[in-house]
């Protein structure tokens, strides 16, 4: 199991699961390469977080990155900074500063699962009304 962590990134989990979403169980070279043209604030720390991981691969278990996919991708939420601000009256509306906690889970190709093939669903009955 190859991982990778990043705790506290200053984004809200909504924002960075869009990303993340994208890149689930595609090879590592696609997932790098879909990080580079994305155009969101989060698709650098992800594709950071993508190459920590793959030279953790490369590191602990000597297994090279054309051998690897993105077998998960979780965006958790972390700890949510409140702010105040100033409003008519002496009242105050709330602002929360949301933070993700991101982990990455990489795998060998040998393990990847195979796509199968679609069911036809067969059309429903309509039952006739006068």
């Amino acid at each position: 199991m190859i991982t990778a962590r990043l705790n506290d990134y200053r984004q809200s989990p909504r924002k960075v699961r869009l990303v993340a979403s994208l890149i689930v169980g595609k090879t590592v070279d696609d997932a790098r390469n879909n990080l580079r043209l994305l155009i969101k604030r989060a698709s650098k720390p992800l594709a950071d977080l993508l190459d920590s991981a793959i030279a953790n691969a490369k590191n602990n278990f000597s297994i090279d990155a054309d051998k690897l996919f993105v077998k998960e991708f979780r965006v958790d939420a972390g700890a949510t900074l409140k702010r105040r601000m100033p409003r008519a009256r002496g009242m105050a509306y709330p602002i929360n500063k949301r933070t993700s906690h991101v982990f990455i889970k990489l795998d060998t190709i040998d393990n990847m699962p195979k796509k199968g093939k679609k069911v036809e669903e067969k059309p429903k009955k309509i039952a006739k009304t006068k």
